[in-house]
């Protein structure tokens, strides 16, 4: 059978960044220390083939501290690279457990922000999405009332402070960077004196992932974007693609999720992953559409990252081996 020809635009930067890469090493390197179970509160990351491949190897996700067996308070407890309020690890400390905190340095930098402008007296904007992890974890920095949440511009429109001369904002780090200009844009306007964060508080994997999709995605029938539904940053590639001029995109986590019958006559895919997506997965992707076309992978790269960050300082003299990481590599 004739396979129709499709030329497969690859992203990069895509995939893993550095805080899921941490956060997923140090529940891998807790087990090899203290042995299974090793705890952890919440999804680590955003992506059921990670937690799926980490529950083999002996993790235990819970939602809350006390679902942990009295007998098992000795293990540890892994707190999310999303964050956690300041009330968790109070709660931890109160039920004796050791917990190691996963939260990615990058989002700690936020906390660090917000806490910063609120020290300074002024009330803090929280511009991110209701109900994601990490805007419970950062508004759970400060105290009750001291901050407010925006999540659209429609919202900066409405939004009424107190003392509109003393305001400062942070954001969530996985926000598409085009909408949250927009929002800071309108509140600015309208608050000339509202004070910015020391730094930008996207990350720059976000903003790389999101560049290299608007270079790939013109001309592209379909964009496929790896990630999990409840991967916002993953959520916003999708987005990306579509103002970036592809013809469609869609979020997928598994090949095995791909409607054939839907994908219909395309010549140009562009493919990317969020930032909790593991390389193996969009390799699956790709071999699945390999078997279905005569296809050709060019790279759509737009920047090189180089960051590591250091794991906790108890786990850091554990060897982690090609082995450990395996599963999740490819």
């Amino acid at each position: 059978m004739n396979r129709p020809p499709l030329t497969i635009r690859l992203c990069g930067p895509r995939g893993f960044c550095a805080g899921v890469d941490r956060a997923i090493q140090i529940v891998v390197l807790a087990l090899k220390r203290y042995g299974a179970p090793v705890y952890v509160r919440h999804e680590i990351v955003h992506n059921r083939y990670v937690v799926e491949g980490l529950e083999a190897k002996g993790a235990i996700f819970v939602e809350e501290l006390d679902e942990i067996p009295a007998e098992h308070r000795q293990q540890p407890v892994v707190f999310s690279a999303h964050g956690v309020p300041k009330s968790v690890p109070e709660d931890a400390a109160s039920r004796n457990l050791f917990y190691l905190d996963a939260t990615c340095p990058l989002v700690s930098k936020v906390h660090k922000q917000a806490m910063r402008h609120q020290r300074l007296g002024r009330h803090v904007i929280l511009i991110g999405h209701a109900g994601h992890p990490e805007v419970i974890g950062t508004m759970g920095q400060l105290p009750e009332g001291t901050v407010s949440l925006v999540e659209t511009v429609e919202e900066a429109d409405a939004y009424q402070p107190a003392d509109p001369d003393n305001l400062g904002y942070v954001t969530q780090t996985t926000l598409s960077v085009d909408d949250t200009a927009g929002v800071i844009a309108r509140l600015m306007q309208r608050f000339p004196n509202l004070t910015a964060p020391s730094a930008d508080s996207i990350c720059y994997a976000t903003t790389n992932r999101q560049e290299a999709v608007k270079a790939a995605a013109p001309g592209c029938d379909l964009f496929i974007v790896v990630g999990a539904p409840n991967s916002s940053n993953s959520k916003r590639l999708v987005e990306v693609a579509l103002r970036a001029g592809a013809t469609r995109s869609m979020l997928v986590q598994r090949a095995s999720e791909i409607d054939w019958s839907e994908i219909g006559e395309i010549g140009t895919l562009g493919i990317s992953a969020g930032a909790s997506a593991p390389e193996v997965i969009v390799d699956e992707i790709i071999d699945a559409f390999r078997q279905r076309f005569d296809a050709k992978v060019e790279l759509a790269i737009t920047a090189e990252e180089n960051e590591h960050f250091l794991v906790n300082r108890e786990l850091r003299d554990v060897e982690l081996t090609r082995e450990d990481m395996a599963w999740v590599n490819g």
